[in-house]
């Protein structure tokens, strides 16, 4: 039996939505998961898992629709759902009236049932969310009778909010393999049993690393996972970017490495970039035109003067300078911490330039 096993697409979200790129990663969403749908058909996936949060919110009609024509297209492929924390269905949800094409199972109940395909012996077991949150332990109470079926269970959560269960109850649990969702990183959490495929695509800047899904194959003789691979398919990802600067670094110098590293990557991609390192206290950094020439979502100057203090306090032993200095010298000759190096270089840059604009006049 051959799958394909994706979790939290989040359709209809915006990502950066406050950002010049957000309608651009609204409709990434919508690509990536439509190349799932191609990745089924190319494999001939007998069974397509999506295990929750395939909205951002409530579905609306015409998700239901969009969604319901790509699964039209794959009508080989048993398509199983389960709603998460995200999509949860309410009273009112477009769902309960909603009819789906012949090849498409949406478990609406909030407790564990199950679906059987003769054509592939394969029985399997999920519920959906009926609420933001489920703190019980549900999964452990599943109990699938002695049969000659490859057995699959979908879930979606593992923290305390959310249907709790860790790594050890996975692994005792009488399934061949459990596909779930709502971590959106991908994880096997019991090998070759128990996996998160994380999110298709990155939702927000925290969320760097590869993203995609997993397809895998159960020997329908040992009902064990003899393939399992992670496949990368998001359209963009968000990249962490650090540069270490000198005392002898100019911000030209600085853009200039910055677009190299960013071509280097991908333009399309997002950044968050940080700047460490000791820098000349008469440099400031403007990085302001890579923000407008790539998608930059986040830009943190780390990176400090490089003070001589002990020449500045013998130059200024007895002024405010001399005095701010011994302020911050400890006795102990323990390193200051950042927050106090922070405010000793700052204090130290108003100082100089206030004598400077003093000397001036």
């Amino acid at each position: 039996m051959r799958f394909v096993h994706t979790a939290d697409v989040s359709w209809g979200m915006t990502p950066d939505s406050d950002m010049p790129w957000g309608k651009d990663r609204a409709n990434d969403i919508k690509t990536s998961f439509t190349k799932i749908i191609d990745r089924a058909r190319e494999l001939s996936a007998d069974c397509l898992f999506i295990s929750g949060d395939l909205f951002h919110r409530q579905p609306l009609t015409r998700d239901l629709k969009d969604l319901n024509y790509l699964f039209s297209t794959i009508p080989s492929t048993h398509v199983v759902i389960i709603a998460g924390n995200r999509d949860h269905i309410e009273q009112n949800s477009a769902l309960y009236s909603f009819e789906w094409c012949k090849n498409v199972t949406y478990f609406l109940e909030d407790q564990p049932t199950s679906v059987y395909f003769d054509d592939i012996n394969t029985e399997i077991f999920g519920f959906s969310y009926h609420s933001k949150e489920i703190r019980d332990t549900i999964i452990d109470e599943i109990q699938p009778e002695v049969s000659s079926h490859i057995r699959i269970l979908m879930a979606h959560g593992g923290d305390a909010e959310h249907c709790p269960f860790d790594a050890e109850l996975l692994s005792r649990l009488p399934f061949d393999y459990i596909a779930l969702g709502h971590i959106h990183k991908p994880e096997e959490v019991v090998e070759r049993k128990a996996v998160y495929p994380g999110s298709p695509e990155p939702l927000d800047l925290t969320e760097t690393g590869a993203h995609g899904i997993y397809t895998g194959d159960i020997n329908p003789i040992t009902h064990r996972v003899q393939k399992l691979e992670f496949e990368p398919i998001s359209e963009i990802s968000y990249i962490p970017l650090q540069v270490n600067v000198t005392k002898q670094t100019e911000n030209e110098e600085l853009l200039k490495l910055l677009t190299g590293e960013i071509l280097k990557r991908g333009s399309r991609n997002i950044y968050r970039i940080r700047i460490t390192g000791k820098h000349d206290p008469d440099t400031c950094f403007d990085l302001s035109r890579l923000s407008q020439q790539f998608r930059i979502v986040e830009i943190a100057d780390e990176s400090e003067p490089e003070y001589d203090f002990n020449a500045l306090y013998r130059e200024h032993p007895t002024d405010m300078i001399g005095f701010y200095i011994r302020k911050f010298t400890r006795e102990d000759g323990q390193e200051l911490s950042h927050a106090e190096r922070q405010a000793l270089y700052y204090g130290i840059n108003a100082l100089l330039k206030t004598q400077k604009g003093g000397e001036e006049a």
